[in-house]
């Protein structure tokens, strides 16, 4: 069995990951190692939850030399704030024993704050693509130093639109660098990127999305709408011990409040929510709390389904139907994690069983159905995206006006007077004539006797 002390690993690092208890590393670690060590560009596409950080910061901190250096040189683009905050405490973690400087970057926080934190040096810079590209518009971040750059979760920051960021990002690097990017999709906007700005990079795929973990049961539920969802979820997890930490996904934020506000009534101590309106402090204590099993149930939407280490989750609610199959897997990657054992769960509607057929193509998996509970009630009230939608008939605008009713009349005589200005106006122009030229001085004299 291949161990971390069969790579070439400094006693630095190596006691780094003895503290968290890593001594055999994943199939994705293990086959990138030595890769990434050799210099050469890297694409590694590897469904989440397989140990990506470590695969990447482990050999580009071991080929990091000591150097006082203000400027950073290592580069880890990631695509959300939280994830910012993983890697930056998952590489501190193991390099305790080293005086490696890591910084992570993010939006969201005060951009001031930052450029005094990267003014004082750092060697490993980690950031969201928009806080960077800000802070090396402003020349607070000087990217002449970067050797080595890694894009993470690449899929995700193509989705949500940073590819301006991206691209402008790589034109202030130095030609001179290596590329290692990580995705569990492989996309033709990723494939462009890479061939863009990438020399001959070795792709090593390990566990492709939409490949289910072996470790990870899966089960659904036909439900009739949102609020009987609403009574099963209740229903289910009110057994504590088999549901000890449970990760509830909804389609949107306005759903995610919405379900957060009727389960408080029963479980106010155990839940919290997150999602991108909540402030990232509000966001960030959410995550710890569930982390540190202070909240048993955590309520989210998709910016918690990608990249994000939450360890012995338990159970994986996907409460919408996602309608991109990928999705799923990458919602039900947050369980069954480091081969442990997780359990996702699927409620789907009638209107999502097209979706819900969709995923199961994708895995080439039939979802094992279970019974609807007879005790769990079935509600009749519907959200608004459920009720029926009254449509107006249409309105021709090119329709002929209809002719006057009988009801119509002519106006009065009285009614019919034209307005001429008043009598004090007619007098005046009475009495004073134009002159027919103007030569004729008596015109107007011989018009008044008249």
């Amino acid at each position: 069995m291949v161990t971390f002390k069969d790579f070439t690993i400094s006693k630095q690092l190596l006691n780094g990951l003895d503290d968290l208890g890593l001594i055999t590393p994943t199939l994705i670690q293990e086959k990138t190692y030595s890769v990434i060590m050799s210099g050469k560009d890297v694409v590694g596409i590897a469904q989440t939850g397989t140990g990506k950080t470590l695969a990447y910061s482990l050999p580009l901190l071991q080929s990091l030399p000591f150097s006082n250096q203000v400027n950073p040189r290592i580069l880890i683009l990631v695509p959300t704030r939280e994830l910012v905050v993983q890697v930056v405490e998952r590489i501190e973690e193991f390099t305790k024993y080293t005086n490696t400087r890591v910084l992570g970057v993010y939006g969201g926080a005060n951009i001031n704050m930052q450029k005094q934190a990267v003014l004082q040096g750092v060697d490993v810079l980690v950031a969201t693509p928009g806080r960077l590209y800000d802070l090396a518009l402003s020349r607070a971040v000087q990217l002449k130093s970067i050797k080595k750059l890694v894009i993470d979760e690449v899929d995700v920051m193509l989705d949500l639109g940073f590819i301006f960021q991206l691209t402008n990002i790589f034109e202030l690097l130095p030609e001179r660098r290596q590329n290692i990017m990580f995705s569990a999709t492989m996309t033709e906007e990723v494939d462009a990127l890479i061939d863009d700005f990438f020399i001959s990079p070795e792709k090593i795929t390990v566990a492709v999305s939409g490949t289910p973990l072996d470790n990870i049961r899966q089960s659904c539920y036909a439900v009739p709408n949102f609020y009987t969802k609403v009574n099963l979820l209740a229903h289910l997890i009110q057994e504590k011990e088999k549901y000890s930490k449970v990760l509830v996904f909804m389609a949107n934020k306005k759903d995610a409040d919405r379900i957060f506000e009727v389960l408080s009534t029963d479980f106010e101590s155990e839940i919290c929510v997150i999602h991108a309106n909540k402030s990232q402090n509000y966001r960030l204590r959410s995550i710890k709390q569930f982390e540190d099993g202070v909240k048993r149930i955590l309520i989210t939407t998709d910016v918690m389904a990608r990249g994000l280490d939450l360890e012995k989750i338990s159970h994986v609610f996907n409460f919408n139907t996602p309608d991109y199959p990928e999705n799923y897997m990458h919602r039900i990657g947050r369980t069954g994690r480091a081969e442990e054992e997780g359990e996702a769960i699927l409620f789907f509607t009638p209107k999502e069983k097209g979706a819900k057929k969709a995923i199961e193509e994708l895995m080439d998996y039939k979802i094992p159905m279970v019974k609807f509970p007879k005790e769990v009630a079935i509600s009749e009230e519907l959200i608004p995206d459920e009720r029926p939608k009254i449509e107006e008939a249409n309105y021709n605008r090119n329709l002929k006006l209809k002719e006057l009713s009988p009801g119509f009349h002519e106006k009065k005589d009285k009614n019919k007077k034209v307005n001429l200005g008043g009598s004090y106006k007619r007098d005046i122009k009475i009495k004073y004539r134009k002159p027919k030229t103007k030569g004729d001085k008596n015109f107007n004299r011989r018009n008044k006797k008249k």
